[in-house]
């Protein structure tokens, strides 16, 4: 049987890499939903300037696929996961909209993930629903780095936005088929902890 020591040892390390000034309760929420769900340590970087080359100057935004590139060149070899966390507009390139704004984006089953609060902050009433929607969203982005994809129960954490913001204020936990999925594969926390956003 192995020790309690070795166990700690083998645990999967997310680490959270600030790109730009981002709001110490941004990070505190973030690193408590992924605590909540997922059976890993976070491990917060230092803070790294927003790469010139992602910046997208005709719509004065951040392209996300630039910067997951980024991300994925400088990580730490260490880290099972990356998630980057800016507080800037961030878009991709969706079907036939060449520049798609996004509150965070990750390829299923890679290894990096990055977000941004730009949007969450949309008809947000304080800077509580802000970080919860970006704590949402870090569960939703390092799903999909799992296997997870886009939800279609109405409510799941891995529901497809559509656009919209609003659609994670109606949004408390994963469904049980996407527990299910990651439950195989031993990522889950357990026991469950509660998440740090009110139940709906």
């Amino acid at each position: 049987m192995r020790s309690p020591r070795a166990r700690a040892a083998e645990r999967k390390v997310v680490s959270i890499v600030p790109l730009g000034s981002v709001s110490r309760l941004e990070l505190a929420t973030v690193e408590r939903a992924l605590l909540s769900f997922y059976d890993l340590d976070v491990r917060i970087s230092a803070e790294e300037a927003l790469p010139r080359a992602a910046y997208y100057a005709p719509r004065r935004r951040y392209r996300a696929e630039r910067l997951l590139q980024h991300l994925e060149s400088s990580a730490d070899a260490s880290s099972f996961r990356v998630l980057g966390l800016a507080s800037v507009d961030i878009s991709t390139t969706k079907g036939e909209i060449r520049d798609w704004g996004v509150l965070g984006l990750a390829t299923i089953d890679g290894r990096v993930g990055v977000l941004s609060s730009f949007r969450c902050r949309r008809r947000a009433s304080s800077p509580e629903l802000v970080a919860q929607r970006l704590g949402k969203t870090a569960v939703h982005e390092l799903g999909h780095t799992f296997g997870l994809d886009h939800c279609p129960n109405v409510g799941c954490l891995m529901e497809d936005g559509k656009g919209s913001v609003l659609t994670s204020d109606r949004e408390y936990d994963l469904c049980a088929q996407c527990r299910q999925k990651l439950a195989g594969k031993h990522l889950l926390a357990v026991p469950p902890r509660e998440p740090p956003w009110p139940r709906v």
